[in-house]
């Protein structure tokens, strides 16, 4: 394993607010050249007594802003490889937890293992911290692919695999989100039906956008070029400006309170009704309540999607807290809905 002491953060998260840790830690990946290198790194990790102070695991940084300095040792995981295949019940593929999610998406689309899957296009970040988030882009959560996942317990300091079941996805959370540090994720095991590729199109924006452009029945390539094209026509590009994606999730109230916002507001957008209620759109609340394309001190709210902070000159993260508090407080006040962070704040 690489150890980097006095190690700065600001490169190691998309959202590039200053900070140090005391160490970063990093565990090299397993490669068809070293298929047992990960493993020694985990033996390395156990007993350099690093467990028995602070430490916090890092994905692609791409939900995370560091608030402060982190007084202790940050543990990272390599990027790895992929290995794919079928079945007679369907398509099976295990990717490294440190590979970029779009890269497994993209090697999903190349060999048409369909489910949607393609709607998690273009979403930053890790395979590990995908299924830390369960992250979910235009109706397709990652954990619905999910068959397997193998971990480090921490606090046990053992490996163990965990079923879809045992890992308790719900809505950008699972059981390595409730349970935060103890596992070390360190590949996931996805499996995909077999059935003709058919377009996932939950969200009315997908439908529209194909009709804008004349396509009436696309590929699962246009799928995801065009879900690319959306989400980058609404966010920040990285290398431009710093930012965690989606900030704040999406809330979700009981029918009275959604009745009462459709009547108080008629072009409010339809919610997405299930079991546990309403799903509002954060974006719209935030947008309505005036903070779209704002700033308030070096953070801002951007332009073309305000349900995204980002980093518009150097911002620390205190202004990032700073501006998220204020954004909360107004939304509640102007609507009654709370709205809760999906970036994790450090």
């Amino acid at each position: 394993m690489i150890v980097q002491d006095h190690h700065p953060l600001q490169t190691l998260t998309t959202f590039g607010t200053p900070a140090t840790a005391q160490r970063v830690v990093t565990l090299q990946a397993n490669t068809p050249d070293a298929p047992s290198r990960l493993d020694r790194d985990v033996d390395d990790l156990l007993a350099s007594g690093l467990l028995d102070s602070p430490y916090l695991i890092l994905g692609g940084g791409s939900n995370v802003v560091f608030t402060q300095d982190y007084p202790g040792t940050v543990i990272r995981l390599g990027a790895g490889s992929i290995q794919s295949g079928s079945g007679e019940d369907g398509n099976y593929l295990t990717a490294g937890a440190g590979l970029e999610l779009d890269t497994v998406v993209n090697h999903c689309v190349e060999r048409g293992y369909c489910g949607g899957v393609e709607n998690l296009s273009a979403i930053p970040g890790t395979v590990g911290g995908a299924v830390v988030q369960n992250a979910g882009a235009y109706g397709v959560e990652t954990g619905e692919f999910v068959e397997r996942v193998e971990a480090l317990d921490l606090r046990e300091r053992r490996r163990v695999s965990l079923t879809r079941e045992e890992c308790r996805f719900a809505y950008r959370t699972s059981l390595f989100k409730e349970q935060s540090g103890r596992y070390l994720i360190l590949e996931a095991h996805f499996r995909f039906g077999t059935a003709a590729f058919a377009p996932t199109l939950k969200y009315r924006a997908l439908a529209d956008e194909l009709q804008r452009r004349g396509i009436a029945s696309p590929t699962q390539r246009q799928m995801r070029d065009l879900i690319a094209d959306i989400r980058w026509a609404k966010l920040p590009r990285p290398e431009e400006h710093g930012s965690a994606g989606s900030f704040f999730k999406n809330p979700v109230v009981d029918e009275a309170v959604y009745r009462r916002l459709r009547e108080q507001h008629p072009d409010m957008p339809e919610a997405h009704a299930s079991a546990e209620g309403y799903k509002l759109s954060a974006g719209w609340l935030i947008d309505r309540a005036g903070w779209k394309g704002r700033t308030l001190g070096r953070a801002g709210v951007w332009p073309q999607q305000a349900l995204v902070l980002y980093n518009a000159d150097h911002c620390t993260g205190q202004e990032v807290i700073a501006l998220a508090q204020a954004i909360q407080d107004d939304v509640l006040q102007k609507f009654g809905v709370a709205l809760q962070p999906e970036a994790i704040l450090i």
